[in-house]
């Protein structure tokens, strides 16, 4: 496998260039550019942003962790020009980490066209400067996945789900680092999660976290559960967080990060995506592509995505590998799914099998084989508010 060599010394396995819009106003305009490079070979531009117009300390932090991804090479921020992100907060981030970094203010520039235009400009004239990073050997060692499952059934529990598992557990083992995460998906499992813990300080914490959930969703008056879940024939949260917990295999539980995170040595770490503090901005999660996102942001160079009733979405940034859990969704959907894990099902494979063919995905995608989300064109993207504490420090006892 060969990566990409960033200034922190991480390393990518993809080189994109994003093109970041501050706010909802500028989102078009940002969208047009990114357009015009959508069937070029030597350059690959993605679209991501925050839409909203005043600001918020979780969005930034995010922003700048996209910002300078290991998977990122470059960075053109499309401003309105009346928006209150920090927009010089976020260019100063993007250039320390040694990246090229243009800015547009539409109105500044003039409007959409003159922006477009220019847009187009500054990423023409940076594709040398991508193209130039040089090239290391990546091994299992170095990568992050990020595991998800949306679009769950009475499958997903039992064959998806704990191959990413089995993944999962391969690749800490090989050295390397995994996050799971849906704590509003969790609830029940909680203490087998807590026995996992690498101490009894954070096995607490991560108590805590799950009943943070809980609260936050009784609150709302609803919980992550949603009706196509119970069309697949899932009949409880419990059920359905049962399935979510196979997604973090066997092995210790490293730490706690919470979005744009990124976890400080190999490891399997819980993601906490549930916002602190008072109830304020309504569902944690409105999509699946909120979650990986956050994900993305703490470092994931691979999203491992368990479905049943089948999702199509992908995302920017990172490669999604789609594990279908249910047989009959991969014939209907074979196009969008890189892994049939519902052959387990018809004996056709075992979990450690089909296990060891999604960690060697991982390992082919690393090297530059795009999934079949990534070949379909999909890069779905969504930022919205939120609200986090900083960690404590029993949450990453691996820094003791």
């Amino acid at each position: 496998m060969q990566g990409y060599l960033r200034s922190d010394g991480r390393k990518g396995i993809r080189n994109v260039v994003v093109v970041a819009y501050l706010v909802e106003c500028a989102h078009h305009v940002a969208r047009e550019i990114t357009q015009h490079f959508r069937r070029r070979p030597d350059i690959d531009v993605h679209l991501i942003g925050f839409p909203g117009c005043y600001p918020n300390v979780y969005a930034t932090k995010v922003m700048k962790a996209l910002c300078t991804h290991p998977n990122v090479g470059g960075a053109l921020l499309v401003s309105l020009g009346c928006e209150c992100f920090n927009r010089t907060e976020l260019m100063r981030a993007i250039a320390d980490s040694g990246r090229p970094v243009g800015l547009e203010i539409i109105q500044e520039t003039g409007g959409t066209r003159r922006t477009i235009d220019a847009g187009v400009r500054w990423i023409e004239s940076i594709v040398p400067q991508v193209r130039s990073v040089p090239r290391v050997e990546v091994i299992p060692g170095d990568l992050i996945i990020g595991t998800i499952c949306g679009g769950s059934d009475a499958t997903s529990g039992l064959t998806a789900n704990p191959v990413i598992g089995e993944a999962s557990d391969l690749l800490v083992d090989a050295g390397g680092t995994s996050i799971f995460e849906e704590t509003g998906e969790l609830f029940g499992c909680e203490h087998h999660m807590a026995g996992r813990a690498a101490t009894p300080e954070l096995g607490q914490i991560i108590i805590e976290c799950v009943a943070k959930a809980a609260n936050y969703y009784e609150t709302l008056g609803h919980s992550s559960f949603a009706a196509g879940n119970a069309e697949g024939g899932l009949t409880t949260i419990e059920e359905k967080s049962l399935g979510a917990y196979s997604k973090s295999g066997t092995r210790p539980i490293s730490g706690l990060i919470k979005p744009a995170d990124i976890p400080p040595a190999p490891g399997l770490y819980l993601m906490d995506v549930v916002p602190d503090g008072e109830v304020r901005f309504g569902f944690p999660n409105i999509s699946d592509n909120a979650e990986i996102v956050e994900l993305i942001a703490s470092g994931s160079h691979v999203i491992l995505f368990s479905t049943g009733r089948g999702s199509v979405v992908g995302s920017a940034i990172s490669p999604v590998i789609k594990v279908c859990a249910n047989p009959q969704t991969y014939r209907r959907m074979s196009d969008d799914m890189d892994i049939d894990a519902g052959r387990i099902l018809e004996n056709r494979g075992t979990l450690a099998e089909v296990g060891r063919e999604l960690y060697e995905k991982i390992l082919s995608t690393a090297a530059g084989e795009k999934t079949c989300s990534e070949s379909l064109g999909h890069q779905e993207f969504i930022l919205t508010y939120k609200t986090f504490e900083p960690l404590g420090p029993s949450c990453l006892p691996v820094l003791r």
